[in-house]
Formats: C-alpha cells, sequence, structure tokens
C-alpha cells in the first residue's frame, strides 16, 4: 500500500504548504551572484495562487490549453501548478524547439496564451504570432529579453504575476479548484510521429495520480531529507512526473537553470536522487576511466580488484538477498569510504539515494560498472504514453539485462511480432483531435501499442528485445523520426537515398547514396579534376558542398534532429543485398550491419 496521501494536483501546492509551511521546496543558482537562492512551501503557494488568479483575469477558462515554452526554471513549476489549480491544460514545449514546430503546436491545441522562458523562446514564439490565429498573449519569464519594436502585446511574468495580486477571483479560483477531477486533462505532451506530424498525447490527472501511486509503491528508499536534482527538461514526461512525485513526498527540487553547467551544480548541491538519460551516465564512466587512467599503475591495478570487489558484494550477494561474507564486506567498506567515496565527491554523487535512469538503452557494462561502485541506478523503461515508468528496476532482485520488472496495476502482455502492449491507470486515453491515431495505437481490446518488442523473463522483468516502430531515440533521449529527415534530403537534386543513423547514439548521422548522373558536372563545377567516383565523393570540396546543402535543409529542424556527420557511399544500396524492399524502402538493421565500419567511423 502507498504512504503518501494521493491529493488531486489542483488541490497538493496548498495542502503542502499548511503542512510543510516554511521549509524549502526548490532552489536554483542566481546567477548574479552565484549562491542557491531557496523557495519555501508558502512561497510556491503564494505565487501558485497569483498566477492562477492572473490566468482568470486574462481569460483563461477551464479547460483552455496554455503553452509553456521555457527552459527549466522555478517558474515553470509554478504556471504548472497555476493551470491544475484553474482546470486548465499545461502544453509544455521543448526549450529548443523551431518557429514552425511551435506555430504546429500552438494551432493544433490552440493556445491562446504562451508562456515564454529567454531570447531564443521569445523570439520563436513571436515569429509563430503571425500564422497563429489563437495565440493572444506572450509572457515573458526572463525580464533581459529585448522586446521586439513593434511588439506591444507582450508582457513579463513579474507584470503578469502582479495583475492577480490585484485581482478580486480568489472565489473563482477556490471553485475551480473544488470541482478539479481526476478525469481532468492536466497536459498534452507533443511527440514526433514518423510522418513528421507531431501527435498531442493526452495526460490526465488520474494518470498523473497513479503514476505517483505506484512509485510510492515502488520506491521505500526515502528519507526525511531528500534532494532531487532537476536536470532533464521539465516538459520531457520522464522529469515531469518526477517532479510531480517529489513535490507530492516533499522532496525539495534543485533546478539546474543550463544544461552546460551540470557537473558544477552537482558539485554544489550533492543531490540524493535525480533523473538522467544513458548518455549522462556514458559521461561519467568516460570521465571516470580518463582520471583513472591518470593514476600511477598500483592505483589502476587496485581500482580493477576494487570493482571485482564491488561487484561480488552489491551484485552476487545483496542483489541476491545474501549477506556477503566478512572478507568482502570488510574489504567493500574499506573501498567504499575511499577510493569509491573519492570519485563519487568528485561528481557531488555521494549522496545518492536512488538515481533512476530512462530513455534509451543502458548498457549491461554500464551498469554493472556503477553498481560495483555503489550508484544506486534504477534503470527503467516507459513512454510518454505510459505516463513515463512502465517497468523498473527494483532496489534488490533486479536482472542486468532487463528494464526491470512492472509497476503495480499496469497489465502488460507480448503481441505479435512480439510487441509490448500495455493496459492500465497510467496509460493515455488518446493522441489529442486524432481519433485516426489513437485508433491505431490500441488493440481491439484496448491494450497500447508501444511499437517496441520484447519478452518477460521467468521472474517477469521485461526486456527490450528490438524496436518495431521506424522511430529511434538518440542515447540522449530524444525521438527521431528518420523518414522524415530522409524525405527531406531526398527532395535535393544531389541526393538520391539517405539512411538516417542514430538509435542509441549521442547524435544523428547518415549514409548518402548521391544522385551519380548530378556527380561528373558538380565535380567540375567545385574544380574537382578526377574523374573516377569513389575519388570525387572522398574530396573535400565535396563533403563541404553536402554538409552546405544539408544544414540549409534542415534549418527548421529541432537541434537534435540535425545530422552531425555523414558519408558520401559509392554504390546505391540494393534489393539484391536485402538493404531495400520490394517497395524501395530501407531495412535498417541490415543497412547498419553492412555499413557498420563507415557508421563507426562517424561516432
Amino acid at each position: 500500500m502507498s504512504n503518501m496521501d494521493i491529493i488531486h494536483l489542483a488541490r497538493l501546492i496548498p495542502a503542502q504548504s499548511k503542512k510543510l509551511g516554511n521549509e524549502l521546496v526548490m532552489r536554483y543558482r542566481d546567477y548574479t551572484n552565484g549562491k542557491w537562492k531557496g523557495i519555501t512551501w508558502n512561497e510556491f503557494n503564494v505565487s501558485v495562487n497569483y498566477a492562477a488568479k492572473a490566468m482568470i483575469e486574462y481569460g483563461i477558462l477551464e479547460n483552455d490549453q496554455v503553452g509553456v515554452f521555457s527552459p527549466n526554471r522555478p517558474e515553470c513549476l509554478i504556471i504548472d501548478f497555476a493551470l491544475f489549480s484553474n482546470r486548465a491544460v499545461g502544453v509544455p514545449m521543448y526549450a529548443t524547439s523551431t518557429t514552425t514546430q511551435i506555430e504546429y503546436m500552438v494551432n493544433d491545441a490552440g493556445i491562446q496564451l504562451l508562456f515564454v522562458g529567454d531570447q531564443y523562446q521569445y523570439d520563436r514564439a513571436y515569429e509563430a504570432l503571425k500564422t497563429c490565429y489563437s495565440l493572444k498573449q506572450i509572457v515573458i519569464i526572463d525580464t533581459d529579453v529585448r522586446l521586439a519594436i513593434s511588439d506591444h502585446e507582450s508582457m513579463y511574468f513579474k507584470d503578469f504575476i502582479q495583475t492577480g495580486v490585484l485581482s478580486k477571483a480568489d472565489q473563482e479560483l477556490a471553485e475551480r479548484r473544488i470541482r478539479a477531477e481526476e478525469g481532468d486533462f492536466a497536459n498534452i505532451l507533443y511527440t514526433s510521429g514518423t510522418t513528421g506530424e507531431p501527435k498531442g498525447v493526452i495526460l490526465t490527472h488520474s494518470m498523473l495520480l497513479e503514476t505517483l501511486r505506484v512509485h510510492d509503491i515502488k520506491l521505500k528508499v526515502f528519507g526525511p531529507h531528500e534532494v532531487s536534482m532537476c536536470f532533464l527538461p521539465m516538459n520531457h514526461v520522464f522529469e515531469k512526473a518526477w517532479d510531480c512525485f517529489c513535490l507530492a513526498r516533499g522532496i525539495r527540487i534543485d533546478i539546474n537553470l543550463k544544461p552546460s553547467d551540470i557537473q558544477m551544480t552537482l558539485r554544489e548541491v550533492h543531490p540524493t536522487c535525480m533523473c538522467s538519460v544513458p548518455r549522462f551516465w556514458e559521461k561519467i564512466y568516460n570521465g571516470i576511466q580518463d582520471k583513472v587512467k591518470s593514476y600511477p599503475l598500483p592505483v589502476r591495478l587496485l581500482f580493477k580488484r576494487s570493482l571485482k570487489t564491488g561487484k561480488r558484494h552489491n551484485l552476487d550477494y545483496l542483489r541476491n538477498g545474501f549477506r556477503p561474507p566478512f572478507w568482502n564486506r570488510f574489504a567493500y567498506f574499506v573501498y567504499n569510504h575511499t577510493l569509491y567515496r573519492m570519485i563519487k565527491e568528485t561528481l557531488g554523487l555521494e549522496n545518492g539515494t536512488i538515481f533512476p535512469v530512462a530513455g534509451a538503452k543502458l548498457s549491461d557494462d554500464l551498469s554493472v560498472f556503477f553498481h560495483s561502485l555503489g550508484f544506486p541506478i534504477i534503470y527503467g523503461y516507459g513512454l510518454t504514453e505510459s505516463t513515463a515508468t512502465v517497468s523498473a528496476y527494483d532496489m534488490t532482485s533486479f536482472s542486468i539485462g532487463t528494464v526491470g520488472s512492472i509497476v503495480e496495476g499496469l497489465q502488460v502482455k507480448i503481441g505479435s511480432d512480439n510487441e509490448i502492449l500495455l493496459k492500465g491507470k497510467t496509460i493515455t486515453p488518446g493522441y489529442y483531435m486524432k481519433p485516426d491515431a489513437t485508433a491505431t495505437a490500441f488493440t481491439p481490446d484496448g491494450f497500447f501499442r508501444t511499437g517496441d518488442a520484447g519478452m518477460l523473463d521467468k521472474n517477469g522483468h521485461l526486456i527490450i528485445t528490438d524496436r518495431i516502430k521506424d522511430l529511434f531515440k538518440t542515447s540522449n533521449g530524444k525521438y527521431i523520426a528518420p523518414q522524415l529527415i530522409e524525405t527531406v534530403l531526398c527532395e535535393d537534386r544531389y541526393i538520391d537515398m539517405v539512411a538516417v543513423i542514430g538509435n542509441e547514439f549521442k547524435y544523428v548521422t547518415a549514409l548518402i547514396v548521391p544522385d551519380f548522373p548530378e556527380i561528373p558536372e558538380l565535380a567540375k563545377s567545385l574544380g574537382i579534376e578526377s574523374k573516377e567516383m569513389k575519388n570525387i565523393l572522398a574530396d573535400e570540396r565535396m563533403y563541404v558542398f553536402y554538409e552546405m546543402r544539408i544544414r540549409s535543409i534542415q534549418k527548421n529542424m529541432a537541434g537534435f534532429e540535425q545530422i552531425k556527420k555523414f558519408t558520401l557511399l559509392t554504390v546505391p544500396f540494393s534489393m539484391e543485398k536485402g538493404e531495400l524492399t520490394n517497395t524501395l524502402k530501407i531495412r535498417r538493421k541490415i543497412v547498419a550491419e553492412h555499413y557498420k565500419s563507415l557508421i563507426d567511423a562517424m561516432y
């Protein structure tokens, strides 16, 4: 059973304020003096109420959609809970979204009010005003943002809040909070589809509340003074659900405002918990290995020996419910208070209670490595459509090579093509205003199709074996729709075929088959004298030419979708070699095998 009172998010902050009062709910770095600034539960509650009343003054009705287009900031949580308090629906957007992407989401959701964070977001939003007829008001969080000369409509968040201070809408706000129900929409989270048209995943309050309940049952490790580092984007379902869990549990959230500052931030905060993607731990692993390589040989040998001791202690014994023998306990104690402690303190991660990791594949080797060192990594699997977690490691009895056990109350079955199918209270009712896409996403008996292939082992732990759907994720947890990118690139006269690569890699690359009849004339115009196709395509001038064209073609795509490196192929993909289907679709797995050396060279 859950130990936590499950309170509707519309009423959570006033309830926690009454209970926790002057305790800190969150902190953030003030970059004017470099010091961390705290916000108490009482202050948070007051700000949420002012923002909620200001929304009423600006005509936000129950069930209206409101956009939030900002990097991580305390104001994002204030806005979220002000929306929940009003029974309104938050539509969060990635801070790196392009104008085209913002236009689509604003128009699709009929957004009237859009909150933006910094200059980049304001500039994109102001451009979008021209084609977004529903959009009436932009509210800017950062007061350093410079407004366009012709902009007389936008306002700063501090002035928006002042409207709430002067508002007399207390009674209306109180009544909306009372009317708030579990079936209300909480958020619409847009994800990229393989056709390139994003789909708005509906998250209801009942989904979020069930997520809080099942995580409180699964995670039994928390003490009274936990600190969560908010590092992933707040609009990502993983971070969003985790932040709600932290607020419901009374765990303080320290917000990392700038992703590039995370290493400095960790050393200042020393968090006990933090959501992250595998790429974060890959970087940590590489950093540790580089550090160890700089040590004298005796220390390197000692570190290698310590890993064997840690593996036996944490994975062979404790994970399986056994008490380690005395000499193993003693050796681990020594390492844990010397070598391991030094490594963790250098990173700012020595206080770890739980570090959830999801969003892409975490290698088994890394999982073993970090558990041997005593890092409490909880590896899991989930989707936006499942309110994040489907399965995750338990604190003990987890199996390396799996993504853990299924959360309580969620039904999982394996369908045709070994597809993982889901049913339960955390599963979305569908996609906003897309009945056809919603119908396609569910089986006739009501199970959600994940598009991922997998199996359950004898202990009921989930194993992900492959991706059925073409959509893939980078190791940073970003979804990529390769067909969209390929279709756009193939419109170029000098490109015949493209295979976009990036599944579980840190960035997107491509194998490009040029339009060979165009090449001789192109080579001549670039001053390339060779007549051999191999030599022409290997010439640096040819690479630069293609690089400039690709950059121009992709200028309206998000940064994580853009091709960072590519290889020009001297022969086309073929059906004979199994690289193309009969309808000329790329067989990605075969292409990845045939061109493994070229792909590896790009990473």
